[in-house]
């Protein structure tokens, strides 16, 4: 059975426009402004909702009959894990009472130092949680689960900036360095070169960090797909986005999804 990815692609862009339309309304409030509106903007609801519709149409249009998709409610969306009680999911999707996919949808808009950290090791802890519970048998018999995050992060001048690598004790990997271009000193002739200053070295940007996450994510096997889609602030007139790369692409995250949805379908019908 070909897989059914339908509008997958114009379902995400109106997403899009729909999240940073949210955002927008919630800024344009002067008291929210003067009390750090980036803050309340976040905490003002689930702004990825529009991506739901989404995820909504893969699962019901690749062949599984009498799946269940929850997409609201506590008690619906909350799951078993091992280092903690429960954790509360975005997206559930059950079929038989069996566990089909678990997705998670997150966004990050600003303060691109102070959050990065929070999503990663939020992201982590959130995998490794469930993954640990299903190995001990919470979910009982039944095939791997899909895992999904993905992760919308502002595309602007300060994500693709590179920084400083602060580190002193230890070198960090060098996937995250970035390749930066030394110009030439030219010397006149007759004239002693000066001793170059040692530089700090510069890691790579934030876009460029989430997509070496999510590479990592799916190789280590915490996420069956992991995703970054980057998106301008003006996205709110026309949904526009773009891919880091073609493994933590929207569409890989939406052919990874509907493939997982077809196995299982074709797997319950014999």
């Amino acid at each position: 059975m070909p897989l059914v990815l339908g509008d997958y692609e114009k379902l995400a862009r109106k997403g899009i426009k729909d999240f940073w339309a949210g955002r927008s309304k919630v800024l344009s409030n002067d008291e929210e402004k003067s009390q750090g509106g980036e803050r309340s903007a976040v905490l003002g609801g689930k702004n990825m909702d529009g991506f739901l519709a989404m995820i909504q149409q893969l699962v019901k249009r690749n062949g599984l009959r009498g799946a269940v998709i929850h997409i609201k409610g506590r008690p619906d969306l909350t799951l078993p894990g091992y280092f903690r009680p429960t954790k509360l999911w975005d997206v559930v999707v059950l079929h038989e009472g069996k566990l089909v996919a678990a997705i998670e949808l997150k966004s990050h808009v600003g303060s691109f130092g102070n959050n990065f950290n929070n999503r990663t090791e939020e992201a982590l802890g959130t995998a490794q949680d469930l993954l640990t519970a299903v190995r001990e048998n919470v979910l009982g018999q039944q095939p791997m689960p899909f895992l999904g995050w993905l992760i919308l992060v502002e595309d602007h001048e300060k994500s693709r900036r590179h920084t400083t690598c602060s580190a002193r004790h230890f070198p960090v990997f060098d996937e995250f360095l970035a390749e930066v271009d030394t110009p030439v000193e030219q010397v006149p002739e007759g004239k002693r070169k000066r001793k170059a200053k040692s530089k700090a070295p510069r890691l790579v940007s934030y876009l460029e960090r989430y997509n070496l996450f999510c590479l990592r994510l799916m190789s280590e096997g915490l996420y069956t797909r992991a995703a970054v889609v980057a998106s301008p602030r003006d996205a709110a007139r026309n949904g526009a986005f773009s891919d880091l790369s073609d493994e933590t692409s929207l569409h890989a995250f939406a052919a990874g999804l509907a493939g997982h949805v077809a196995t299982w379908a074709t797997a319950s019908k014999r």
